[in-house]
Formats: C-alpha cells, structure tokens, sequence
C-alpha cells in the first residue's frame, strides 16, 4: 500500500454563503492529493504527459462527514490500495481537519490513455518501479 500526504490551506473563495467548503472544491482537493502523491514519489503528471500518456478520470466518488471553513488547514491523505496492473488507477482519498477529525472520504479512478491514439495503456515502467516498492513485501 503506498499513502501520502500533504496540506492545503482553505482560501475564502472556496467557501460559499454558510461559511463552509463548497462541495465541488473537495474533488480539486483530491487532485492536489493525487498530483502531490505522485510528485513525492519523485515523478510528475507533468512527466506522464511527455511521455505521451494522460490520466482522464472515469469515476468521481465523495462523502461528506463535517464542513471545513475558511482558513482552516486540511491534510489530504492519498493512499493507492492496489498496485495498478492494467489501464486503472483508483486512487483513496481521506480528508481531516487541524484537530485530526475525518471530514470528507472520496475515490477516484483515472485511466492511463495514450495521448496520440486515446486508447487504454499501462502505467509508465518508471512510475510502476516507484510504486511497486511499496506492494512488494
């Protein structure tokens, strides 16, 4: 299993008229996640998109369990439970607040596309080498 984190700073233009993060902003919040994940790991989607490939997502899921507010400091935790072996990457997501409460869950699913012919690939070998160390045990 391979998990990540990162934070991310509330800004007041995320919130709408009851003072709380609009529903909408928690799947940017997950890409922020999923990007920082993959950039910890010392690859980029920047990289992924040279080499010809790009990750459309397929599937967007979110629970909402309490409201976060402006200027609160959220920690995005991103955890990939399966090493991808085909054209799929379904990415877990768990948001928290600064006193460490669980407010949002979600899941979402990209799909590695080969730019030119927009048919379903693999994951790039180099990005596959990186993750494969945390599922080999």
């Amino acid at each position: 299993m391979y998990e990540s984190s990162t934070q991310i700073r509330v800004r007041y233009a995320e919130t709408d008229q009851m003072n709380v993060v609009y529903h909408g902003n928690y799947v940017q919040y997950f890409e922020v996640g999923r990007t920082e994940s993959i950039r910890q790991l010392g690859f980029t989607y920047k990289d992924m998109e040279a080499m010809g490939i790009i990750m459309p997502i397929v599937e967007v899921h979110a629970k909402y369990l309490r409201p976060a507010h402006y200027d609160d400091l959220l920690t995005i935790k991103t955890i990939l439970k399966e090493l991808p072996a085909h054209h799929k990457i379904e990415f877990h997501q768990e948001i928290y607040n600064l006193s460490n409460k669980l407010i949002t869950v979600g899941r979402v699913v990209l799909y590695f596309i080969d730019a030119k012919t927009k048919e379903k690939t693999t994951m790039p070998k180099h990005l596959y080498e990186k993750l494969a160390v945390f599922f080999n045990h």
